[in-house]
């Protein structure tokens, strides 16, 4: 398994491999994330893509509007079925791109919502083409315009194969049907957006500002660490406040205070972070939470509020931990 982030944790959904929901229980801050594992039984036939049959939307059929659909009328299509509700005019998705959707799950033949993001008011976010979610959708979203409505008829083969998702109540004969609201997408070399933040205290660490999606240099003073908590702009953009409860899609480094020596990196592992704010160190938690979308903050961390005693990979006993934080977007 590849390494992951000390500092994060995160949850699976159920639709995406291995589960939809927002459990959260037990989680462990210090210890890495797992990697997703795919509950199809074989890999997903990759053919032509068509553009339905797939059921209709009755209500709510503008961008952003929780959907009502119909139930599915004849047999589904055992082909992925793809229909373009409305066309946006953003940039079209790549393999490996950080979506970030809105959706409505809901089974062809009963009509029954297995899951939907609307009512949630919390968007999803995976990398799609990386098999970390449902072959349908790693399939059936790329290529695709931001600011788009899709609808999606995945059969079984796309889906959960013959076995289902029995916790979700879906049969190995069930097809799925989907409607994403394609937000926003990211990538490893996403940065902050936002109005440069003078630094000018000669006590704290100075983050570079370059948006160049490189990752940016932190230099440590030969000083005494703080004894609490810093969180200060670097760049400040004008996205909306995160708050102690959000999801958050970030980038970011981190280094120890005493030599600067370089610990944790999205930037180094090539892979954006997604955690909420509650599986985080608390001086991630606290730090992060009221500052903007869209900003880079400097994030310096006492042991208190670190992991105190506690060496980890990389980071002795009682270390402050200095990081430059990318917050691309709230889920």
């Amino acid at each position: 398994m590849r390494r992951r982030s000390v500092l994060l944790a995160v949850p699976a959904g159920l639709l995406t491999l291995a589960g939809c929901g927002d459990d959260e229980s037990g989680s462990d801050k210090t210890k890495p994330s797992q990697e997703p594992t795919s509950q199809s039984p074989s890999p997903a036939p990759s053919g032509k893509i068509v553009s339905g049959p797939v059921p209709a939307i009755t209500a709510g059929k503008k961008f952003g509007e929780k959907p009502k659909v119909a139930k599915g009328t004849g047999k589904p299509s055992q082909s992925l079925a793809v229909k373009t509700i409305s066309q946006g005019d953003g940039k079209k998705t790549v393999k490996g791109d950080w979506l970030q959707i809105n959706y409505l799950a809901q089974i062809w033949d009963t009509g029954k919502v297995i899951d939907n993001t609307f009512d949630k008011k919390k968007t999803a976010a995976f990398p799609v083409g990386k098999g970390q979610v449902l072959p349908g959708w790693d399939q059936g979203l790329l290529g695709r315009n931001l600011g788009s409505r899709l609808e999606l008829a995945v059969p079984p083969a796309y889906a959960y194969g013959k076995q289902g998702q029995p916790q979700a109540g879906i049969k190995g004969t069930d097809t799925l049907v989907f409607v994403i609201d394609l937000v926003g997408a990211y990538n490893a070399k996403s940065s902050a957006k936002g109005s440069k933040v003078d630094q000018t205290d000669a006590d704290l660490p100075k983050v570079s500002t370059n948006t160049d999606g490189k990752a940016p240099s932190i230099t440590v003073p030969k000083k005494s660490a703080p004894k609490k908590l810093v969180s200060e702009y670097v760049i400040e953009g004008d996205g909306k406040v995160v708050k102690k409860t959000d999801a958050l899609l970030v980038n970011y480094k981190g280094v120890l205070w005493d030599g600067g020596k370089e610990f944790d990196s999205s930037y180094k592992r090539g892979e954006l972070a997604q955690f909420s704010l509650q599986q985080v160190v608390k001086g991630w938690s606290q730090g992060l939470t009221g500052k903007k979308v869209g900003s880079r903050v400097l994030v310096v961390v006492p042991p208190d509020l670190g992991y105190g005693k506690a060496a980890q990979k990389g980071i002795p006993a009682n270390s402050t931990l200095v990081f430059s934080v990318d917050i691309l977007a709230v889920l």
